[in-house]
């Protein structure tokens, strides 16, 4: 008992505060992804969803989307988790390595619908794909129906394993200069006050490294 107490007051502490709204004055922006593109495409995009457990039934798909006027990326999730919450839907994109040592956080260009709009991206360095590996991973809400800018300071990335967060104190840091897998997750919420279900939708239009001074 006392150790599923001590489990949830320090993933409380590390999602207590996950969805900022930062006015940023951007000095530096890289475009990493850019679905707004003619030369863009989602085929270097994988599918990493609770399937890959046995109990999985959840599904994420990441299709392009294109009209004689624009183009953007949609992320089709439809999330089937278990009775405690448990289950996640998402894609990552592990093509590259980038050095992100000069900027301070990510930004995305979004527009979320359906059911749900918790979401998480998650960053992995040095080609460590194991889930039994630390992910580093950032919670937020976003609001309903509304094209926005998220802006996810790196200061804001904890560490994480198979969904349960880690001591950031005994965990290695984030290598910013090696990042190799960019991932967008939606989740049930199984170590969270926080439960999801259902379908939803979230528009892309790119996602940047940016630096807010």
């Amino acid at each position: 008992m006392f150790v599923g107490v001590r489990f949830l007051l320090l993933f409380t502490s590390m999602v207590a505060n996950p969805f900022k709204s930062t006015k940023c004055v951007f000095s530096s922006e890289r475009r990493l992804v850019d679905f707004t593109s003619s030369s863009s495409s989602v085929n270097d995009w994988i599918e990493i969803s609770d399937t890959e457990r046995d109990v999985g039934k959840s599904k994420g798909a990441l299709l392009q989307q294109k009209t004689q006027q624009f183009q953007r990326a949609i992320f089709f999730t439809l999330l089937n988790p278990q009775p405690n919450g448990a289950g996640f839907a998402g894609v990552a994109y592990r093509q590259q390595s980038f050095d992100l040592s000069a900027f301070t956080g990510i930004k995305l260009s979004v527009r979320a619908q359906g059911e749900n709009y918790w979401y998480k991206v998650i960053l992995r360095h040095h080609n460590e794909e194991s889930s039994l590996l630390p992910s580093y991973e950032i919670f937020f809400k976003l609001p309903k129906n509304e094209m926005t800018d998220q802006y996810l300071p790196f200061t804001d990335f904890k560490p994480y394993s198979r969904g349960k967060p880690l001591d950031p104190n005994t965990t290695p840091p984030l290598d910013r200069t090696d990042i190799t897998s960019i991932g967008l997750q939606i989740f049930g919420g199984v170590y969270s006050a926080t439960k999801q279900q259902g379908a939803s939708s979230l528009e892309i239009d790119f996602i940047s490294a940016v630096q807010c001074d």
